[in-house]
């Protein structure tokens, strides 16, 4: 016959500096940048703050120091349409990819990109799921998980 014993005692919590718990979008940041996947993080003027190395790869980034600190659509990411001969995308279509467009939606967004890496004629087509991030409950930036297709 098993035998079960029960120990009833106080919750243990570690403790937490609380500038890290008020820094939701610090916390992000670690996080993508630690990131086995392919992910980003943005801020509200769109400059990425963090960057994982295989985001980098997927999107032909380089290295994520390279990127980090500069707006997202000046750090080399090419965007270009689906056609048969690729051209880079307007203002008012990188405005509708969805890191930005969660950014200014304050909503979940989702979409394809087709991305061009450097001496590429053809273009990488990427999944991308973003969500706004809050930091004291208004849009800090917005953090894209990116996959492959």
């Amino acid at each position: 016959m098993a035998h079960v014993e029960l120990s009833l005692s106080e919750v243990f919590a570690p403790a937490a500096s609380t500038e890290q718990e008020s820094d939701n979008f610090g916390q992000w940041s670690g996080m993508v940048s630690r990131a086995a996947e392919p992910c980003l993080l943005i801020d509200a003027d769109t400059t990425v703050v963090a960057i994982s190395s295989s985001g980098c790869d997927l999107l032909s980034l380089g290295a994520p120091e390279d990127v980090i600190g500069l707006p997202l659509l000046e750090g080399g990411l090419r965007l270009v349409d689906f056609t048969a001969s690729p051209s880079e995308l307007t203002e008012q279509e990188t405005d509708k990819i969805p890191p930005l467009l969660a950014l200014h939606s304050e909503r979940l967004a989702r979409g394809l990109l087709r991305v061009q890496g450097p001496g590429s004629d053809a273009g990488r087509t990427v999944d991308a799921i973003s969500t706004p991030v809050l930091t004291d409950g208004a849009v800090a930036g917005s953090l894209t998980f990116l996959s492959a297709v």
